[in-house]
């Protein structure tokens, strides 16, 4: 961290700078944006990436779904659908050496490839996180009143009072990313540091009275046959299940967006990536375990394919884990303000990380410059920090009154089509740069072409699945009738996820035509070097 005296010292750069920031060089190393860098520490690094992915509400959101697919192998899914993840983190953190800048994708694919792919991956960035933020939001702002025992406000994600309190959790976590990234990092410590801990706590307790024997009745001790992939689903339902996962590990990448105000930038945001996709994977395992074997996969009750828990199976399972009277229901609390926390800080991290990718989009010529201004003080891209804050309330209002709120969740998924897309063009750039040139060695090959490009192509084909399989309304909230035809329904996901691709298409033609001399760029000396 920056000491009090050094902060003074470096506080106030020439006022051209924080106008009009230095772009790219010749020789296609990224240029000082006027960020604050080396303020963060791997170990902060690591909280970022892992507090992006919002194990709490990640889990609470998605686990059901997963279970509904494929039942007791729902830890198999989760071992799969980290597999890829970790072979994309490994092409990450090999274009990071190369070439550490905020845009991730955007700059890596703008360089190495073309500007046309380069925006596409900044494009899908930034869909897919103002997507997801009014879901955040949303769900911030329904914990709210769970927590205080107003369950009949809570329980309704529609609710005018739970769209103002979400609302609200937005704009505060707007103002902590404004003031600097430090304090955005030391609320991401806190706020971790309860997630993880209650999660954990959850998962150990469940797990004891199941051994034990005071779970209820039905549960199951946990079993390695649950990690056998091959045993009582179908294929399509673990692609399925497998799709839905990616948007658990979703976030992780955030170290890299982050990487010019870390130390030792070429190399320490591309380890914390890397590490903070095994740290999920190892808490999701355990909590996976834990809530199959105590709740079960039943259709009533704590079970996780009864409907009522759908939305939300932290609630229902905390409560039988840790009962509602004397200390337990201190425990239920703090799970109930573990999962508003998560929410929280993944809303504060898409702020993070958004900020960062327009400030490079507009530090590069690919948008508006304005959005590549850094504040002289607290040394963050503003602009775009108060670009995300409002654009994010503004979607997050627009979707709350479509579907009753069911849109929302829509979004959600639809957002598994772009990360798939930004992910594997990652990967696939990895491999494209790597390709020649020296190596240190077999090995060396593998982590920087092989394993990124295994894993960029399955997750561009679990994309496409993905997008095929939303055009049935029985995989979406809601329905849409098609134009033109004799009322046949479209899936609610389908036609978001196809929407925002199209949007992005018109984005980039437009684009085109207001920055020629961005997309007119050919390949840079550091996509050879």
């Amino acid at each position: 961290m920056t000491s009090d005296s050094q902060f003074q010292q470096d506080k106030v750069p020439a006022p051209a700078q924080e106008l009009r920031p230095t772009v790219e060089t010749i020789d296609g190393e990224s240029s000082d944006k006027g960020l604050r860098s080396g303020a963060l520490s791997m170990a902060t690094s690591l909280i970022l990436a892992v507090a992006s992915a919002a194990p709490a509400y990640s889990l609470t959101a998605t686990l059901a779904f997963v279970v509904g697919y494929v039942g007791f192998q729902a830890p198999a899914v989760v071992v799969l659908a980290f597999v890829p993840i970790l072979f994309v983190s490994f092409g990450y953190a090999a274009l990071n050496r190369r070439d550490p800048d905020c845009g991730t994708i955007f700059t890596w694919a703008t360089r190495s490839l073309n500007p046309s792919l380069g925006f596409l991956g900044g494009w899908a960035i930034i869909a897919s996180f103002v997507l997801v933020i009014g879901s955040l939001a949303q769900v911030a702002g329904q914990y709210v009143f769970l927590l205080f025992g107003a369950e009949n406000i809570g329980s309704d994600p529609a609710d005018w009072r739970v769209l103002l309190a979400g609302l609200g959790w937005l704009a505060l976590m707007t103002l902590v990313c404004y003031r600097g990234i430090e304090i955005a990092a030391a609320v991401q410590r806190a706020l971790l540091f309860l997630e993880f801990g209650m999660l954990v706590a959850l998962s150990v307790v469940a797990l004891v009275k199941v051994y034990a024997g005071t779970a209820p009745t039905g549960t199951r001790r946990p079993s390695l046959s649950w990690l056998n992939p091959f045993q009582g689903a179908s294929l399509s339902a673990f692609v399925s299940a497998l799709v839905l996962m990616l948007f658990i590990y979703w976030g992780w990448e955030t170290a890299l967006t982050v990487n010019e105000e870390t130390t030792d930038r070429h190399r320490v945001p591309g380890r914390a990536a890397t590490w903070s996709t095994v740290l999920l994977v190892t808490l999701y395992l355990l909590a996976t375990f834990a809530a199959i074997s105590f709740a079960g996969i039943g259709d009533s009750g704590i079970g996780l394919n009864n409907p009522d828990n759908s939305g939300d199976v932290l609630y229902g399972f905390g409560t039988a884990v840790f009962g509602s009277s004397g200390f337990g229901s201190v425990l239920w609390h703090l799970l109930i303000l573990m999962v508003l926390t998560s929410a929280a800080a993944s809303t504060e991290t898409t702020v993070l990380t958004l900020s960062r990718t327009m400030l490079s989009m507009g530090d590069q010529g690919a948008l508006p410059r304005a959005l590549a201004r850094v504040h002289p003080r607290f040394r963050i891209p503003h602009v775009g920090t108060i670009a995300v804050g409002v654009i994010g309330a503004v979607v997050y209002v627009a979707l709350n009154f479509l579907g009753h709120g069911l849109v929302l969740g829509d979004a959600v998924s639809a957002c598994g089509v772009l990360i798939a897309f930004y992910y594997g063009l990652t990967g696939l750039t990895s491999a494209w740069v790597h390709r020649t040139g020296p190596h240190a060695g077999a090995a060396n090959r593998w982590l920087t072409v092989v394993l990124p490009a295994i894993g960029g192509v399955v997750l561009l084909g679990a994309g496409a699945w993905s997008l095929v399989q939303a055009w049935d309304p029985i995989n979406s909230g809601t329905s849409w009738t098609l134009p033109f035809s004799s009322g046949s329904r479209v899936g609610g996901t389908f036609v978001i996820g196809t929407g925002t691709i199209l949007l992005g298409l018109l984005a980039l033609l437009v684009c085109r035509r207001l920055y020629p001399a961005f997309f007119a760029r050919r390949q840079t000396a550091a996509a050879h070097t």
